[in-house]
């Protein structure tokens, strides 16, 4: 059977292979930090680190970005920190949003539903965007950096020994192999992670037997986008089926084989043709269309136990192994790359002590873990892996569309931002306790603000006051500025640390002179749980450290300067 391959509306640009001038076969220059392979999170995490001024050698193994959808639905928690780290813009630009999705038994719907949005949002809850697109946006902005981020392209790692001081790696570049030092590394070299395997370690967990087709085509349609979910439809029975619709016409279908199918066999271009074609008949879809891409994938749900080894730290799919069905993979990459990048920063400025790095697998370990259980709900309603799943998953589709509150089991619970509850890093609470708002560990809530900016009042939203890099203080106010005691323990804490540390006075009544913002939605008091006098310390990754109600101006500027030192530890 011949196939006409269409090409994605989208050129890359091809890097050829980039050293730095050798001595004796060694890069003479020792790097502060290494971050191994591009893609969404090590761009991520190299853009995290120069956010803080710190130099960046980022090791990349291809020659430009990904070929292939991959990764194709950025978060709201994702947007939020690509917009720190970087630009936003092209995400929201060129992505296609989405807040909800529809799921089908058979010929039925059995599903509609909608993901947290309201009026207090700055952002989607969902961007659909292939991941070729990520990557290049984010690679966009690493190239704006420059200054800090150095990229050397076709520069595969082929070796590592560590010591107490640093790590040694062996590079291979075509026709050249040298070797470089670095004070630490970062390994985001993806699901097959070479240093993962260099350094003995195993990723522990659980592999299904299911796998699916994945295929990109080319399809003009004027389709809403929302995620859709058939679960034995007749173009494939007995099987399910995603779809998602991405910019410039791409669509992104995956569809799981049956028990028996050869996957080898199944990827074939006279086998994936007829199922797609049979699925748009289905769909009503009668546009001509093209195939551009197909893969094949298995369900992981996999992790290391531990997310350091010595030097190294594991960021993405190299850290753990997530199932797509919840679009977790490439989010919780992002989210490992926020976490590690503020706190790597922090200990080589000399502003914290290595013991604040142990927090980043403390973390982000029980995160992933949360995102498997749910992930593992999922795929195990997705894709049964046994007799008794496929028997209660036949029984709840079945019952739907007559009893919707069994739908909700049909939901995979999409990604949403993670509480770190358990986090050594949170302060302990002091004063009154909160009734409402975000306890120690939990992301900011977002909410619409006046900021008061050159005399004039701005619209804008509380993720707004973490553009800066460093620690945020939230002083809530009746009117007027950050309480003289803040501002001094803000003074304190950066002359003795250097590091960066924001005050902003939030006016809880509306036209509230000599603040930093005041609430435009009448909703902040109650988001927040605040009244005058109410205090939150915000890490630089926009996760709350502490809050504190009901103390005097002094012992909570006591409290906050007591709660960061704690969090940094003992200044290298």
């Amino acid at each position: 059977m011949s196939i006409e391959f269409a090409s994605y509306p989208f050129t890359a640009a091809v890097h050829g292979p980039s050293h730095p001038p050798l001595v004796d076969g060694q890069d003479p220059r020792r790097h502060r930090v290494v971050v191994v392979g591009g893609g969404p999170v090590g761009y991520t995490t190299a853009l995290g680190l120069a956010r803080f001024g710190v130099p960046v050698l980022l090791l990349e193994a291809d020659d430009g970005v990904c070929f292939g959808s991959r990764a194709i639905c950025i978060s709201r928690r994702s947007l939020e920190i690509i917009g720190r780290v970087g630009s936003e813009q092209q995400f929201l630009t060129h992505g296609l949003a989405w807040t909800g999705g529809r799921s089908f038994y058979r010929d039925q719907e059995v599903l509609h539903f909608q993901m947290p949005q309201d009026a207090l949002q700055k952002r989607p809850p969902m961007v659909n965007l292939a991941q070729y697109s990520i990557e290049q946006y984010l690679l966009d902005e690493v190239q704006q950096r420059s200054d800090l981020i150095e990229v050397r392209w076709q520069s595969r790692v082929c070796g590592i020994t560590q010591d107490a001081r640093g790590a040694t790696l062996q590079v291979q570049t075509p026709g050249l192999e040298y070797t470089l030092q670095a004070d630490w590394v970062v390994a985001a070299d993806g699901g097959r992670s070479f240093l993962r395997e260099a350094l003995g370690l195993k990723l522990q967990g659980t592999s299904y037997e299911g796998r699916y087709v994945i295929v990109d085509i080319l399809l003009d349609s004027a389709r809403a986008t929302e995620r859709l979910a058939y679960f034995d439809p007749p173009c494939n029975p007995g099987s399910t089926v995603l779809v998602h619709k991405q910019p410039n016409n791409v669509w992104r279908i995956d569809y799981q084989l049956r028990d028996g199918e050869d996957p080898d066999q199944a990827i074939l271009p006279e086998q994936v043709m007829p199922r797609v074609q049979s699925l748009l008949d289905m769909m009503g879809e009668t546009g001509s269309w093209k195939p551009i891409w197909s893969g094949i994938y298995k369900a992981n749900a996999l992790t290391l136990p531990d997310y350091r080894c010595g030097r190294t730290f594991f960021a993405g799919d190299a850290a753990h192994l997530v199932p797509i069905f919840g679009v977790r993979g490439a989010n919780s990459g992002i989210d490992d790359a926020d976490n590690l990048a503020w706190k790597l920063a922090h200990v080589a400025r000399g502003w914290a002590s290595e013991a604040l790095l142990d927090s980043y697998s403390q973390e982000r370990v029980a995160a992933t873990h949360e995102n498997l259980r749910y992930g593992t709900k999922s795929t195990e309603f997705m894709a049964p892996p046994s007799f008794a799943f496929d028997w209660m998953r036949t029984a709840v589709l079945g019952l739907a569309q007559r009893h919707p509150q069994l739908s909700s089991l049909i939901n995979p619970r999409q990604t949403s931002a993670i509480a770190y509850k358990e986090s050594a890093l949170n302060a302990p609470a002091l004063g009154p306790a909160f009734h409402t708002g975000p306890a120690a560990g939990t992301v900011l809530p977002e909410c619409p603000i006046l900021r008061h900016l050159d005399g004039q009042a701005r619209a804008g939203h509380m993720t707004d006051l973490l553009q800066d890099a460093g620690w945020v203080l939230l002083a809530f106010v009746a009117e007027g500025p950050v309480p003289t005691a803040l501002q001094a323990a803000a003074a304190r804490l950066h002359a003795q640390r250097k590091v960066p540390v924001h005050a902003y006075a939030l006016a809880l009544q509306e036209n509230a002179s000599g603040s930093d913002a005041h609430d435009r939605s009448g909703q902040l008091a109650a988001l927040y749980g605040a009244t005058p006098g109410t205090v939150y310390a915000v890490r630089p990754d926009g996760h709350v450290l502490g809050r504190w109600q009901g103390l005097t101006d002094d012992a909570t500027a006591a409290a906050v300067i007591h709660s960061l030192e704690a969090a940094l530890g003992a200044a290298s």
